[in-house]
């Protein structure tokens, strides 16, 4: 089979196609034949050598798919050969074929096809686990979301519509703000223009949002400690912005009785990845099934040009999800 490899740490052009044998499911894995494979930020970063795959992890980048399971292995009971699935990867999703614990895969929604279906596990694992889970997100919070068209930001704005939060999102431009609003938001931040912390406070009343999920990180996080309200929670999940922040006064945190935490999907356990996949199952497919929440396609690249993918997504010009798709 052919997959996708990062031959050394740098730019996309590093992403090099290699012949390899087709793997071997292991106990309680399976394995899929790719149709679709998201794109996503931590593979930028692990390309570029900065969010390397723990020991013993297959280093090939790809961390979610969708596609036909081939092979099962011992202990496997929940899928057969021919079903069709969508999940999370252990790395190793830009390829023709994968292996992946049976844990984190997903039956495919009804009605979704593979690509839109590769383009859930990652965004939808991540947020459901730090809004919903971390924060504890119920209906009639509020929530502001930086990177609102990215794909963790899109995928907040659907979930909190469909789960009765409020939310606002910051964004650049008047296109990207737009599609910010369609996603569900109830007012978009143009970061360019406005002050989203002034923002922030007109939108809630002067009472600040209950949660904050935040891409940015250090460059953000004296103005997020502004626009949360009192014992509100900011979510740290990306670190575009830095990952130290200056000049920090803690004071504002103990005043304001905030929850300042965070996570990445990596670094979960395998059974954490499951019992997200279980709440995934039971509380978000019945709305993709009907037909809402789907993640936004910007673009879809052949697995070979995964270098052109990657460029794309580090342009920041894309609305939503880009996918890649092996030969069929």
């Amino acid at each position: 089979m052919t997959e996708i490899v990062i031959s050394r740490p740098g730019g996309p052009d590093v992403l090099q196609p290699r012949t390899v044998a087709v793997p071997t499911p292991r106990d309680r894995e399976i394995l899929v034949r790719v149709e679709a494979a998201g794109v996503n930020r931590p593979d930028v970063m692990q390309r570029e050598g900065k969010y390397p795959m723990p020991p013993g992890v297959n280093p090939t980048p790809g961390l979610e798919i969708a596609g036909e399971i081939v092979a099962v292995g011992h202990g496997v009971t929940q899928f057969a050969i021919g079903d069709r699935v969508c999940g999370l990867t252990e790395g190793g999703g830009y390829a023709e074929y994968c292996v992946m614990p049976a844990a984190q895969a997903l039956p495919l929604p009804d009605g979704v096809d593979a690509v839109h279906a590769a383009a859930i596990p990652e965004t939808f694992f991540t947020v459901w686990a730090n809004l919903f889970g971390i924060a504890s997100a119920s209906k009639g919070a509020t929530l502001l979301v930086h990177g609102g068209t990215s794909g963790i930001g899109s995928t907040a704005l659907m979930l909190a519509e469909e789960f009765g939060l409020r939310a606002c999102a910051t964004d650049t431009g008047p296109d990207k703000c737009h599609a910010v609003l369609e996603l569900g938001a109830e007012r978009a931040i143009d970061f360019g223009e406005e002050n989203f912390v002034d923002v922030v406070h007109d939108w809630s009343g002067g009472n600040g949002v209950d949660i904050i999920l935040d891409i940015v990180g250090g460059a953000y996080l004296t103005r997020n400690l502004e626009a949360l309200a009192k014992d509100g929670t900011i979510l740290l999940i990306g670190f575009l912005g830095g990952e130290t922040a200056e000049k920090v006064n803690l004071l504002d945190i103990a005043l304001k009785r905030a929850k300042l935490t965070g996570s990445t999907m990596r670094s979960r356990s395998a059974q954490e990845k499951a019992s997200v996949a279980d709440d995934l199952r039971d509380k978000v497919w019945p709305a993709l099934s009907a037909g809402r929440c789907l993640p936004k396609i910007h673009e879809v690249f052949p697995l070979e040009r995964a270098a052109d993918a990657h460029r794309l997504m580090e342009s920041g010009s894309h609305v939503g999800k880009i996918v890649l798709r092996p030969p069929s």
